[in-house]
């Protein structure tokens, strides 16, 4: 089931009272227009504080006519909440942007309000980042989490971006502002403080936290729609403060792909000595006239080779299988030879490997061929706004789905001992894909779809 998180000790030594949680799946998006970069130029990233009603000379006050705009933060998308007793707070989910340049912040919210309410928080494009947080009436509780904001625009050039897909374009993912998601049951928060990330090194030098940059196709991409979801925008709500996660995984990409649509040269431009980068490939690259082995290796070795020269760390992940059963009930590879190539080059390169492929053969026959249907896209018609058709899709995941891929990855990072294990929420245990969570309990909040149409047939590839 979906793992509540409280605030420990360790926490309190490393992030003076910050308290880090982790919210829920999210699909949204909206077709609006970018905000102009000249509009942030004169924003001082280091005020922006936020707090519900009447509010003191450090935080501007926000109220129901608090609406965003490309200079304004406000209420945004969707209808304000109201406000009561300091709290803006609502029995719908509500979402709260604010214009931003790029990069890496962290946010605490004060959660509560004046009745007994559980928040989800999400950032941007369903990132799950604090999961179902209760408070009781009157009550308030501090979280704290880190979540990047990223433009299309490469080295800040207007002429020199990275190509979106059609689905990417007006989506939050790629503007030019963060939002942030209040979902549950009456959500509510009293005040939101973003700030840029720094760290005082032991030296007395400020420098960014380390960020963990993903790249991949549809099953790790920040998915915007409901009910798909992928393991990538699951994996924030694992980590406390002090290291970020950058998704710039899209659906449909091969490591091919993924070069020539600059996306590689847009990870290149901002990453630097401490970081990470998971790469899971195959997906798409294994299909007929994609990207033939021997390129595959070629493009993951140069992968490794341009993010070690960053001072970074190269990290291999294989695709997890698709939901392809025998009559025995187990697990058949439908990947061919690529995820061998993977083991083969991470050896051959000494970089750290990430089985997904062998814990998702696993985590899947532990689940078996019936509950697989509750972690794959498989839905009758009509079980959204907009279904016409039924879906049976055995290669995406819903909100559980991708929930249980991302304890995976964390598995991993636990059996690879990289030294993100510190950043690890110590209140969640390790996991192990032969005893998956219990999909009956398992709930997250569901994102509203601001979508017209069918939210099913969102193009994956």
């Amino acid at each position: 089931m979906a793992i509540n998180r409280c605030s420990t000790r360790r926490r309190d030594l490393l992030y003076a009272s910050h308290h880090h949680s982790h919210s829920t799946l999210l699909p949204l998006a909206a077709l609006y227009l970018s905000t102009p970069l000249a509009a942030h130029a004169q924003l001082n990233p280091n005020l922006m504080k936020y707090a519900c009603g009447p509010a003191n000379r450090t935080f501007a006050t926000l109220s129901t006519t608090s609406r965003f705009t490309d200079t304004t933060a406000g209420f945004d998308l969707l209808p304000s909440p109201a406000i009561q007793a300091k709290s803006c707070t609502s029995d719908k989910p509500f979402f709260f942007s604010v214009p931003i340049p790029e990069g890496n912040y962290r946010v605490t919210v004060v959660l509560g309000g004046p009745q007994a309410s559980v928040t989800t928080v999400r950032a941007e494009g369903r990132r799950l980042v604090l999961e179902k947080i209760p408070t009781a009436a009157n009550a308030s509780i501090t979280k704290t989490f880190d979540t990047n904001v990223r433009y299309p625009e490469i080295s800040g050039d207007a002429n020199n971006k990275v190509r979106l897909k059609p689905r990417e374009l007006g989506i939050l993912d790629w503007d030019h502002k963060l939002t942030l998601e209040f979902n549950g049951d009456h959500p509510s928060v009293r005040s939101i403080d973003i700030e840029p990330i720094t760290q005082l090194t032991k030296s007395g030098k400020i420098q960014d936290a380390p960020v963990i940059y993903l790249a991949g196709d549809s099953t790790v991409v920040d998915q915007y729609y409901e009910p798909w979801a992928a393991w990538g925008q699951m994996l924030p709500r694992f980590f406390l403060p002090g290291v970020v996660i950058a998704n710039h995984a899209e659906s449909g990409e091969t490591t091919k792909s993924f070069v020539g649509e600059k996306r590689l040269a847009k990870i290149m431009t901002t990453m630097k000595p401490g970081d990470y980068l998971f790469m899971q490939f195959a997906h798409n690259d294994m299909k007929p006239g994609a990207v033939p082995l021997d390129e595959y290796r070629k493009l993951l070795t140069e992968f490794i080779a341009q993010t070690r020269a960053k001072g970074a760390t190269p990290v291999l992940v294989t695709p997890m299988n698709r939901r392809t059963f025998d009559d025995a009930g187990q697990i058949t590879n439908s990947f061919g030879p690529y995820p061998d190539a993977i083991r083969e080059v991470a050896a051959e390169q000494k970089a750290t490997l990430i089985d997904l492929n062998a814990m998702s053969k696993t985590l899947f026959e532990a689940m078996g061929p019936e509950g697989t249907l509750k972690a794959f896209m498989h839905y009758p018609a009509d079980s959204f706004p907009g279904q016409t058709a039924a879906i049976s899709d055995d290669t995406h995941f819903n909100s559980y789905g991708a929930y249980e891929l991302a304890r995976c990855i964390v598995h991993g990072i636990r059996e690879a001992n990289l030294p993100l294990i510190k950043f690890l929420d110590p209140t969640v245990p390790d996991f192990n894909p032969s005893h998956p969570d219990s999909q009956p309990d398992f709930n997250l909040p569901f994102t509203p779809i601001l979508l017209k149409t069918d939210p099913t047939k969102v193009g994956q590839t």
